[in-house]
């Protein structure tokens, strides 16, 4: 499980460490994972040119210290200082090892290979100062590493407020910070490299999880196993306007992690899913439902019947809009248009702050909410979320949410709690559009065909040299 942790988290877990270890190792571990990415990045330290973006704080501390490691190994290190206050024992090493520092960009010799951004440590808020976009701005197109998280974002929200670094390559110490995996902010870190300097850190504000976690976690049939112990789910969708979504829902759910599927829906769309799917069977007792993918005027009956049966419920696009109270046990799975909506605020608010309305609506209705996104996030009504790191921009497109909800659902009748179901569907929902898109484009249906391909690289051992 890739874990994120809130600034307050990651300052106590430093304080505890530092009581246990010599003054300055923390720092000197930190400093010398920074300078290591660093030449990884360039190739080589001999004869590069590094420039270090100072401000105050030990996130420009790190950069001081990295900055005479690397000096010392023979690149030629110059440091802008953008406060009053830097870290001088970092600033003493780094003019020790033959580095160079100025207050004014102006004195700057040369264009760097590399811009080292230690500008604002994970205290800060979002936003820079003029004098760091300035700098910013001059070198403009020459690489950024980010010392543990880019500077200006909001280290423990993932918002984005005025001007913010960009990094190519974010260095981070000790555990992940949730800026790095929530947007918008995690647009902003690049590749990720995190560098362990032994801190002891509790539960996680948010996490992310791996292949190894969906291994553990991907329902698997028992030797005795028959299709109504596998579990059964059922598809309320689609209508004479938009039968596809019908097809592509009952698609997602039909990827073989139930025994059974069955659709409930308007007769010429069933003729329709039966001749795609002749597996699929009609009306009957399910242990998890699916509703509201073009359902359109009927998606309203569509979820009262399906509520009238006492199991959980995948609640998606049309239905959506008649939620009207507590679903415990359920899963919503909207857009940020479609939350917004449900949350009566503009949709641009719900994309600028994600994590926020998240946790929001899942609070408000009690159950598990996926917001859909580039990081999909999966909120549960205690305050937990998870992010979904999987997939490509091509799986935006049109009826991928169609398959998604589908597979939800599928995991839900297979007995995954409902927070494990919407982030190991997310999960698998976006390592199969990678595989499906191939670099390049990608349509809904392909995104469903590829799921058994990768449930079964996903269970497979890692010695296998499969997706593990």
């Amino acid at each position: 499980m890739l874990r994120a942790h809130t600034v307050e988290q990651v300052r106590r877990a430093e304080e505890a460490a530092m009581a246990a270890v010599p003054e300055g190792t923390l720092m000197q571990r930190a400093a010398a994972g920074l300078a290591t990415a660093v030449i990884d990045l360039l190739g080589g330290a001999y004869g590069s040119r590094v420039l270090l973006l100072v401000g105050a704080g030990d996130n420009g501390g790190d950069a001081l210290w990295a900055g005479a490691r690397l000096a010392a190994r023979g690149a030629r290190v110059e440091a802008l200082l953008l406060s009053e206050q830097v870290r001088a024992d970092g600033l003493t090493a780094l003019h020790a090892a033959g580095g160079w520092a100025t207050r004014d960009l102006d004195e700057l010799s040369t264009t760097p290979d590399v811009l080292v951004d230690g500008i604002v440590g994970i205290g800060g808020r979002p936003g820079l100062r003029p004098d760091a976009v300035a700098a910013l701005a001059r070198f403009e197109g020459v690489p950024v590493v980010a010392v543990d998280v880019p500077s200006g974002v909001g280290v423990d929200t993932g918002e984005v407020d005025g001007p913010h670094v960009r990094a190519d390559l974010t260095v981070t110490f000790g555990t992940h910070k949730v800026a790095h995996l929530v947007d918008p902010a995690s647009a902003a870190s690049g590749a990720l490299h995190l560098v362990d300097i032994g801190l002891d850190l509790p539960e996680a504000a948010v996490e992310a999880l791996q292949t190894d976690d969906v291994r553990a976690l991907l329902p698997r049939p028992g030797w005795d196993a028959q299709k109504y112990t596998r579990g059964v789910v059922g598809v309320r969708a689609g209508s004479a306007t938009y039968p596809g979504a019908a097809l592509l829902a009952v698609a997602g759910a039909n990827a073989g992690l139930v025994g059974m599927v069955r659709y409930v829906g308007p007769a010429a769309v069933a003729d329709r899913v039966r001749a795609a799917h002749p597996e699929v069977v009609g009306a009957g007792r399910v242990q998890a439902w699916v509703v509201g993918p073009g359902g359109g005027d009927d998606a309203a009956a569509m979820l009262a019947d399906a509520r009238a049966d006492g199991v959980p419920v995948v609640v998606d696009a049309d239905a959506l809009r008649h939620v009207d109270g507590p679903l415990p046990g359920c899963v919503l799975t909207p857009h940020a248009g479609e939350l917004a909506a449900m949350l009566d605020v503009a949709r641009e608010e719900v994309e600028a702050q994600p994590l926020e309305h998240a946790r929001v609506a899942a609070r408000r209705w009690d159950c598990v909410v996926l917001l859909k996104g580039h990081h999909t996030l999966v909120a549960d009504p205690g305050g937990r979320v998870r992010v979904t790191t999987t997939g490509v921009p091509w799986l935006a497109t049109a009826g991928a949410g169609d398959v998604l909800a589908g597979l939800v659902g599928a995991l839900l009748a297979a007995g995954l709690e409902p927070l494990d179901a919407a982030s190991v569907g997310s999960w698998l929902h976006g390592a199969a559009a990678t595989e499906a898109a191939d670099g390049g484009p990608l349509t809904a249906s392909r995104v469903a065909v590829h799921i058994p391909r990768v449930v079964r690289e996903t269970l497979s051992p890692p010695e296998s040299g499969l997706l593990g």
